[in-house]
């Protein structure tokens, strides 16, 4: 089983979609809600399966949510219900933070547009936790002591049993946003790529989503529905959620039978509805208010970065996420 898109990729592409547009992340900074509104266009199609991850290597096959494909003939097949004037995109927030996803798009897609949000780093990280939490990779839940964990991590101790992949959470990674834009724009023209800020997305969503229609050169004058997808949570009931994980993952011969006779019936879709439905009324509630002194303390750690990246993309980032007022 291979994963390269190398040629006879050439061949295979004459018959196939390779997608013309990729949202490569982050994660938590509205990639999901622009990805529910672009699927929503007549003349864009994106496939069920978000985070394909086909195109980062690096990453296990099996270490995200959705079960990453494992060949290129099984990630193509994604797109073969694109009509031939759609534009075919697919969204994985993890190619940001790739280091090889870039290369590996560029040489499977090379006039490929490419769309990345980025959100204050602080933040980014905070929400990003608890959706580690909520997803099993990670077990402590203060938010604080998880990032003191990267050192120890980086030397493979205290690694959760769950985590496949440890690398996720070495949280400081996730945030070298000029090392993950230079990787891009080493191989693809200023012009195909759009930088995004989250903060843009949240106060006027339907004019950022009418500039990525612009951008991937689709009618922006069809009405846009406002999406708000993947909204950051606590983790309520431990116990609760231990059971809702067991049952949706077909743990244990009870709730493996029970999860096989589900599928065979149940459309995938809505398989996924139903448990985020459960989860939200039995395991998650609202997120707690953020620890305001580290959240100062990060953002001093990362006025370096900010300051690097608003001379990079000629944008007062700097002002825009407070870190000029920092005590």
């Amino acid at each position: 089983m291979t994963t390269s898109p190398e040629r006879p990729a050439a061949a295979l592409a004459r018959d196939a979609r390779v997608p013309d547009f990729f949202i490569v992340g982050h994660s938590k900074s509205g990639t999901t809600a622009l990805y529910e509104m672009l699927r929503a266009h007549p003349q864009i199609f994106l496939p069920e399966l978000k985070e394909p991850v086909f195109f980062a290597e690096e990453f296990p096959r099996d270490a995200h949510r959705y079960q990453a494909t494992a060949s290129f003939e099984e990630y193509l097949a994604l797109f073969a219900p694109a009509r031939a004037e759609q534009r075919v995109g697919e969204a994985s927030a993890s190619y940001l933070r790739s280091p090889t996803a870039a290369a590996r798009i560029a040489q499977a897609q090379p006039g490929a547009r490419i769309i990345a949000i980025l959100r204050e780093p602080a933040s980014f990280l905070r929400s990003f936790h608890l959706q580690c939490v909520q997803a099993h990779y990670e077990t402590e839940k203060d938010f604080r002591t998880a990032i003191g964990l990267e050192q120890a991590r980086r030397r493979g101790e205290q690694i959760p049993a769950r985590s496949r992949w440890p690398q996720e959470l070495l949280y400081s990674e996730h945030v070298r946003y000029m090392q993950q834009l230079r990787s891009f724009h080493e191989v693809f023209a200023p012009e195909q790529m759009l930088v995004l800020i989250y903060d843009d997305f949240r106060r006027e969503n339907e004019a950022t989503v009418r500039q990525v229609l612009r951008f991937l050169d689709v009618d922006d004058t069809l009405q846009v529905q406002a999406t708000e997808a993947n909204p950051t949570v606590r983790m309520r009931s431990q116990r609760m959620d231990d059971l809702v994980y067991a049952a949706s993952m077909g743990h244990g011969p009870v709730w493996r039978a029970a999860k096989k006779a589900v599928m065979a019936v149940t459309p995938r879709g809505l398989r996924r509805q139903a448990l985020r439905a459960l989860q939200r009324r039995l395991v998650y509630g609202a997120p707690p208010p953020p620890d305001e002194d580290f959240m100062i303390e990060l953002r001093r750690r990362f006025r370096g970065e900010v300051v690097a990246l608003s001379d990079y993309l000629g944008r007062d980032l700097v002002t825009l996420w407070g870190y000029d007022r920092l005590p």
